[in-house]
């Protein structure tokens, strides 16, 4: 006797022969063709083993190719969650880091309007407050993005002081002086200088914007001092002085705002939407090699083991205003600000969603906990710098100051070559 029955999208059918009762799954048949197929097969015992065969395998391998499908599919939806958290993040940290520039602007036009030692000083609090924000941004470079198209302009270093004004030893130096070669300061003709005459020969930007309101850096125990009359009419081409430091401010908040405008949200043609639009591992690879560059070559290497290595004063990052350990801790919070998904605005709001901390979790989540404890270690090591970094890096081996930069230097590139890792633990292709 044949009875039939439905098992969800399967068609389950019964067959008895005395004692013996065989259960066969029908996938998609009418209940004609079931009949037709299962009526002409004798229920010897190979039938029987047979049946059940096919009862076993093919319903447990539909519910594992579901189960497969489900996991992918999550996977990939909380890829896009990430990028587009990410994307979130570099906008908020890049509208800061204008907002920086364009109150260090305002600052220095107040000062160049009306030189006096309180306009500088606040002048110069600007220059620091502006640093905050954009060192932040660092861990979104190196992928050619938006800022690699520009940070040439905005943030080049080492600069050779002489290149732009005078140095102790040559009160003549520089294209503030330079009256006879270069007789018309402008925008265009900074921007040409540009490492013209090779990497140091730094014309805009930050560091000379900061060697400009600071001056040479004579003091061991602290940061240049120059004088604010340097600025005022009692003092040789101050008013050319005063036309250099009013373009280089301009042109950086010029080259912030281009940048900031690539990341804006709701626009369909700048980068921010191309960015969200590409294969989600392409960005996600972009993302990891942005902040795996900074912590390794730029970070542990350029920026520490350099001047670790030569203990020169010139070879720090912010080197007139002292502000290099301030560098390298903020440089470490924006790379811990992409791998949890965070940024803290300095209007207060937060800015909160998976980040690849999370993305790692779904995978590994004891190798996403120590990238994430290595993280937060390099930042604590950085902290652990005894300012001014130039003083730091003096001295024998055995030193404080020394074995803190040591320190941090190896963290940095231990948590670069974990970034590294990631990437193969996501099965994403990456050249760092």
């Amino acid at each position: 006797m044949i009875t039939r029955g439905i098992a969800g999208e399967a068609h389950l059918d019964t067959a008895t022969d005395g004692a013996r009762t065989v259960e066969c799954v029908y996938l998609d048949r009418s209940v004609s063709e079931r009949s037709a197929a299962f009526a002409p097969l004798p229920l010897g015992k190979p039938c029987v083993a047979l049946l059940i065969c096919l009862c076993c395998l093919l319903a447990p391998a539909s519910n594992t190719a579901r189960g497969s499908d489900h996991r992918t599919e999550e996977a990939g939806e909380l890829k896009r969650a990430v990028i587009a958290n990410y994307a979130a993040v570099v906008d908020a940290t890049y509208q800061d880091a204008l907002a920086g520039a364009r109150k260090l602007k305002s600052a220095i036009h107040t000062f160049l309007k009306q030189p006096s030692e309180h306009a500088m000083r606040a002048a110069r609090h600007a220059w620091l407050d502006a640093r905050v924000p954009y060192l932040q941004t660092e861990a979104f470079r190196f992928y050619d993005g938006p800022i690699d198209q520009v940070e040439g302009w905005i943030n080049a270093w080492p600069l050779d002081e002489n290149f732009v004004d005078y140095v102790q030893d040559n009160p003549g130096a520089g294209i503030v002086n330079a009256v006879e070669q270069y007789p018309m300061l402008s925008r265009k003709l900074i921007l040409s200088l540009n490492e013209k005459e090779g990497e140091k020969s730094i014309s805009t930007g930050f560091h000379a914007i900061e060697f400009l309101l600071w001056g040479q850096d004579m003091n061991p125990d602290g940061p240049g001092n120059r004088s604010w009359r340097d600025y005022t009419d009692t003092t040789k081409n101050a008013e050319r002085r005063r036309q250099y430091l009013r373009i280089a401010t301009d042109l950086l908040v010029e080259h912030l705002k281009s940048v900031s405008e690539a990341w804006v949200e709701g626009r369909k043609d700048n980068y921010r939407a191309e960015f969200q639009r590409i294969d989600a591992d392409t960005a996600l690879a972009r993302i990891l090699k942005g902040i795996g560059a900074l912590s390794g070559p730029e970070l542990a290497g350029e920026r520490l083991t350099v001047p670790y290595q030569t203990k020169e004063q010139e070879d720090e990052h912010s080197c007139f205003s002292d502000n290099t350990v301030n560098d390298v801790i903020y440089d470490g919070i924006g790379i811990q600000n992409v791998y949890l998904g965070r940024y803290s605005t300095s209007s207060g709001r937060k800015i909160q969603g998976p980040g690849l901390h999370d993305l790692l979790k779904h995978v590994d989540p004891s190798f996403a906990e120590k990238l994430a404890v290595q993280i937060e270690d390099a930042i604590a090591s950085a902290r652990s710098i005894p300012p001014p970094f130039d003083l730091a890096i003096q001295g024998t081996d055995s030193k404080p100051g020394r074995i803190a930069v040591k320190k941090t230097i190896k963290a940095f590139q231990t948590q670069s070559d974990t970034i590294a890792h990631s990437a193969r633990v996501l099965g994403i292709k990456l050249n760092l």
